[in-house]
C-alpha cells in the first residue's frame, strides 16, 4: 500500500480536475434527451434501436438492431463529450459506433431547433444524417446523404 496516500477522501473531492468540482452534463448533451426511448426505423436501414442515458446522463447510448443490404446490424453506440483525464469537456457532442462485424464508427451530433444532423466522421463531412423531429417529438424523418449522390431516406418512429 502506498503511504503517501491521503486517507479519508470523500468521492465528492475527487474528480477528473482534480478540482473537488462535480462536472455536470452540458445543455448539447442534455438536448438529446429527446431521443431517449425505443423507435421503429424505417427506409435504408430498417429495425429497432433504443436511447437510454447512462448513470449520470453523461453519455446517451444507443442499442441498434437493423438490417441494412442484406445484412444484421448490431451495435452500440457512446453519445457524449470527450473529457479526457485531466481536461475540460470538449465543445462537440461525439460517438463512436460498436458493431457486430468489428467496426468502429465516430460521429459528431448537432441538434438546432429541431433538426438534428449526425455527421460521419467530422462536422461538415460529405457524409451526414439530417432530419426533423415532429412537434410531438414522436418523429424523426429525414436521410442520410452520402458523397457522389448517395444516400437513402430513413424515418423514426417511436414505439
Amino acid at each position: 500500500m502506498n503511504e503517501n496516500l491521503q486517507e479519508n477522501i470523500t468521492a465528492e473531492q475527487i474528480d477528473a480536475y482534480g478540482l473537488g468540482e462535480q462536472p455536470t452534463p452540458s445543455s448539447a448533451v442534455k438536448a438529446l434527451d429527446r431521443l431517449v426511448g425505443e423507435w421503429t426505423v424505417t427506409g435504408g436501414a430498417e429495425g429497432v434501436i433504443r436511447y437510454e442515458w447512462m448513470t449520470g446522463r453523461f453519455f446517451l447510448l444507443q442499442h441498434v438492431e437493423l438490417e441494412q443490404f442484406g445484412q444484421t446490424i448490431t451495435g452500440i453506440e457512446v453519445i457524449g463529450q470527450l473529457r479526457p483525464f485531466g481536461q475540460p469537456a470538449g465543445t462537440e457532442v461525439v460517438s463512436r459506433f460498436y458493431d457486430s462485424m468489428g467496426n468502429t464508427l465516430d460521429y459528431v451530433y448537432e441538434l438546432e431547433g429541431d433538426t438534428l444532423t449526425i455527421w460521419a466522421g467530422a462536422k461538415g463531412s460529405p457524409a451526414y444524417f439530417t432530419g426533423t423531429f415532429s412537434d410531438d417529438d414522436r418523429v424523426l424523418d429525414g436521410a442520410w446523404v452520402y458523397p457522389g449522390d448517395g444516400g437513402y431516406a430513413s424515418t423514426m418512429n417511436r414505439r
